[in-house]
């Protein structure tokens, strides 16, 4: 697809017009640029990993007694030995049988990290418009942004059905078989936004296709295998807000 050409410095670099080496270290400066403008409007986060550093599989599958086997299964994942789906369906078929009230428990210890809460809440009240894109699950998302009294655009997310009860050892959503940059390019769609006005800010490497496509990709604490689709490495959230105000995102403010 042909690269739309800018006046706009920033949105040259971008769009793809001399964009910077991915970023090795904490963070990347686009320089000579002018003074930061705020053009990009929509900004997706990946959740386990990023937002949150609860794992809700994990969280699950110790009540469901079956953590040592779920870990197994996602090493063979991150060994390439198993598809993101694969692997999904298989540590999804082993919760089989957890009761819905062991269920609920998990969610609710699901949280946010320290500062993310506020930094969703300034993105909203510049007018951004902030997603979530997880291969985890709606209820646990849900139940941490509840408990943090914060809320988001758009929730896009899997779900593990429960059927007399019980799970019964399904998984279902847009993101099983989908790709997060599909989800991404859709949103964007949604919302009217070119893809060039897009952020994403990701750890994994199910995170990779969004990363990849965005306007401004962000590793969190990425794994080796993501950081150079990154244009941006942070390790905290207070460091994620000061690029975001750097980049004219946010307005600079003495809040860390």
């Amino acid at each position: 697809m042909p690269v739309r050409r800018s006046s706009d410095p920033i949105e040259a670099v971008l769009a793809g017009r001399d964009r910077p080496t991915r970023a090795d270290g904490d963070h990347l400066d686009i320089k000579g640029t002018g003074p930061p403008v705020s053009i990009m409007r929509l900004i997706a986060f990946d959740f386990d990993g990023t937002l949150s550093d609860s794992e809700m599989t994990v969280l699950l599958a110790r009540r469901a007694g079956v953590e040592a086997d779920v870990a197994e299964i996602t090493e063979r994942a991150m060994n390439d030995e198993l598809s993101y789906a694969e692997s999904l369906r298989e540590r999804a078929a082993l919760l089989e049988g957890l009761p819905e009230k062991d269920v609920t428990a998990a969610y609710g210890e699901v949280t946010l990290r320290p500062g993310a809460a506020r930094l969703i809440e300034r993105l909203r009240e510049e007018g951004h418009n902030v997603a979530i894109l997880t291969g985890g699950f709606d209820r646990g998302v849900e139940a941490a942004l509840e408990s943090a009294g914060v809320e988001v655009d758009h929730l896009i997310a899997n779900r593990l059905p429960i059927r007399g009860g019980r799970l019964n050892g399904n998984v279902g959503g847009p993101l099983v078989d989908g790709t997060k940059d599909e989800a991404l390019e859709d949103l964007a769609e949604e919302v009217g936004v070119p893809m060039t006005r897009t952020v994403a800010v990701g750890d994994g490497a199910n995170d990779l296709p969004m990363l990849e496509v965005a306007g401004l990709s962000v590793g969190y604490l990425p794994k080796d295998a993501v950081r150079p689709a990154c244009d941006v490495v942070v390790a905290s959230m207070s460091r994620l807000a000061r690029v975001f105000e750097e980049r004219g995102l946010l307005s600079a403010r003495n809040e860390r």
